[in-house]
């Protein structure tokens, strides 16, 4: 078997509130393979995305450690952790976080241009056609649906070609419908680009087209399941 593209060794995280301390995670313990796809489920305040937060460095633990193609995160500065994630993480979020002012084809270029990518303009727009978009490289995202502002998502996520894809509940803000049409997109890219998938959700049937599904309960890793 190859290494783990992410190794999680017992990661817990607390914070202080009026009450004295929470405790958010415990002891969480988990690999990620590479080409796996790997969905987080549990009930909303479980801790699935501040779990997926530390995944990606945009958090930090109160303890544990998380390695990321073969780098402690937490070893690294935050400047260091951004370049990190720059090369090796795509994000897709619920509510899209497209940035407002730039085109669609300008929100995909961007991740190309801060690598200092010179064909960001040719391999954003090849991807947007990927998606289905290629009528709407010019839309502002108020202009676009929700589905095309996922769709956008989508594209501006894996044209990086990352070697991880970090999705929260990338189906809540769209309607049943569209939220299929989208996760069919998003599992098909992801087959074609040989990504590790790991896919918060409460959707329990877009979790069990993962190949392997983590529970947490109440902060722990309650059980893995395997498709």
């Amino acid at each position: 078997m190859s290494d783990p593209i992410i190794s999680v060794q017992r990661i817990s995280k607390q914070v202080a509130d009026s009450t004295g301390t929470l405790t958010i995670l415990h002891d969480i313990d988990f690999a990620l393979f590479p080409k796996e796809t790997v969905a987080i489920v549990g009930a909303s305040g479980s801790g699935k995305s501040t779990l997926l937060a530390i995944l990606a460095g945009l958090d930090t633990p109160t303890a544990g450690t998380v390695t990321l193609a073969g780098t402690d995160l937490f070893a690294l500065d935050e400047d260091a952790r951004a370049a990190l994630r720059a090369r090796q993480v795509g994000f897709v979020f619920q509510n899209f976080q497209l940035l407002g002012h730039l085109t669609a084809l300008e929100n995909v270029m961007l991740p190309l241009e801060l690598m200092g990518r010179r064909d960001a303009r040719a391999a954003a727009t090849e991807m947007l056609q990927r998606v289905g978009l290629a009528e709407r490289l010019g839309h502002y995202p108020k202009l676009l649906s929700g589905g095309e502002q996922q769709r956008v998502a989508l594209a501006r996520a894996f044209v990086v070609r990352p070697a991880v894809l970090l999705a929260d509940e990338p189906t809540g803000s769209l309607d049943f419908a569209t939220g299929a049409k989208v996760m069919e997109l998003m599992f098909e890219l992801n087959r074609e680009a040989g990504t590790t998938l790991v896919l918060v959700t409460h959707d329990l049937q877009i979790a069990a087209r993962c190949e392997r599904q983590l529970r947490i309960e109440a902060g722990r890793v309650a059980e893995a399941t395997t498709a």
